[in-house]
């Protein structure tokens, strides 16, 4: 209803190569419907219900707004997607704290899909490692191009990014006392590998993703996950860094 023009592009009933967009539409529906039923029996604060609505918002904005089209093509709107769903998405999600409320709905599933997800949660060197091999996994050229030409593919790129990085930044933000050192560790390690990557997509004078896509878009990508990508990084090593302080401090 917000953008009908694109709506009638990626109708899948006259294209349907768009079925991948249904999909993932439809989850992202499933998420938000199921947290708004999930509020009637579990109330959550009013913060987290505000922050978890922006993070959806901010979904619905990052994959079928008209970014996801320039993403198509333009290399430097491509890695913005990626980030949004990586550094604001998915913090903003574990901020919010929806277990609880889907939780109240459905224990059942809820268990049955974040079980071994908060497993891994727990150790955050793997949840670094795990994440960090997505990324790059997904930025290397039969991948990145296979994940533009084919939607299904496409969706699925999303839906590891977004799982990988929830689980990252769970396992970061929602660290127990004793597990700061690995978290502020895994902060250190994605922040210098992804910055890594960063620059080599900056400074390669060659497209790595073929000639019809310039390398000019390239290096302005790899800039903004070199630089931008490294802020909320930082500003959660620095909240970690001043959690545990204030912790030190009550109980010496």
């Amino acid at each position: 209803m917000l953008w009908p023009a694109l709506a009638a592009a990626h109708n899948p009933l006259t294209d349907p190569g768009q079925s991948a967009v249904l999909t993932g539409a439809v989850l992202l529906a499933a998420v938000w419907v199921s947290y708004w039923l999930g509020c009637l029996k579990q109330r959550p604060g009013k913060r987290d219900w505000w922050l978890f609505n922006l993070a959806n918002a901010l979904s619905v904005i990052t994959l079928f707004g008209p970014l996801d089209d320039w993403a198509e093509t333009n290399a430097a709107a491509h890695m913005v997607q990626h980030m949004l769903m990586m550094t604001v998405i998915a913090p903003l999600w574990v901020i919010a704290r929806p277990l609880p409320q889907w939780y109240a709905l459905q224990p059942t599933l809820t268990g049955l899909v974040f079980k071994p997800l908060l497993l891994v949660a727990r150790q955050p060197m793997l949840a670094t490692l795990i994440h960090g091999a997505i990324i790059w996994l997904w930025h290397t050229p039969v991948l990145y191009v296979l994940a533009l030409e084919n939607l299904w593919w496409h969706l699925f790129e999303h839906l590891c990014f977004l799982v990988s990085a929830g689980v990252f930044w769970w396992s970061v933000l929602r660290s127990q006392h004793k597990n700061t050192p690995p978290a502020l560790l895994a902060l250190l390690v994605t922040l210098m590998h992804t910055g890594f990557l960063g620059a080599l997509l900056t400074f390669s004078e060659v497209s790595w993703y073929g000639e019809n896509r310039p390398v000019h878009h390239q290096q302005l990508a790899g800039l903004l996950m070199w630089v931008l990508g490294g802020i909320p990084y930082f500003s959660a090593a620095f909240y970690l860094g001043w959690r545990w302080f204030a912790r030190a401090e009550k109980h010496p």
